[in-house]
């Protein structure tokens, strides 16, 4: 019966084996693929206590609007009013929504969203290329800030780690057309 079954292996929301990793001048865009990510809603009337369970967790205070906070393994960014995302390395956190199910209890409702986002992270001269995409200040946009904005008619959250890194969200059923984007304005901008 075994030799019936397909044989499964997991692929990039790109379709590949591996992270696809594009160069054009300055800036290299690479598909992330070790990251778990889970989404946190604080449930009616246990906000404060969902807030001080995601500050314990992020051992700083929970992210406010537009803020990212970055945390060894985790990192936190604010998505809504009471509502963030979580991301860690997927290796030691596969099942990251359990562990926060568990950590959070009846404080808060945690989504699975591996599935959910192709993530990319842009490096190097980042400042021409989100000009073409979006209307994010791109300039402005202060490290450790996150900004949800549509790229190529998507709805994304853009994160600046750095000044010269920028980790971007995107749908994962879209993440052919937002790497598409992505690269030919990179190759537009440089």
């Amino acid at each position: 019966m075994s030799d019936l079954l397909p044989e499964m292996k997991p692929m990039t929301a790109l379709g590949g084996d591996s992270p696809r990793a594009d160069t054009h001048g300055p800036v290299t865009l690479t598909e992330v693929t070790h990251l778990a990510l889970a989404s946190v809603q604080a449930r009616l009337g246990a906000e404060e206590a969902c807030r001080k369970r995601l500050s314990d967790l992020l051992e700083s205070d929970a992210p406010g609007v537009s803020e990212l906070v970055m945390h060894d393994p985790e990192a936190s960014f604010w998505i809504g009013p009471d509502q963030w995302m979580i991301g860690a390395p997927h290796d030691s956190h596969e099942d990251l929504a359990v562990q926060l199910t568990t950590r959070f209890g009846e404080t808060a409702s945690i989504t699975e969203q591996n599935d959910a986002w192709a993530v990319f992270d842009l490096r190097g001269e980042v400042a021409p290329v989100m000009e073409l995409l979006c209307p994010i200040n791109i300039r402005k946009m202060a490290v450790h800030t996150v900004q949800r904005t549509a790229i190529d008619h998507l709805s994304c959250f853009v994160t600046r780690r750095a000044t010269d890194h920028l980790r971007i969200l995107g749908p994962r059923s879209s993440a052919g057309s937002l790497h598409h984007a992505l690269v030919t304005a990179m190759k537009s901008a440089h």
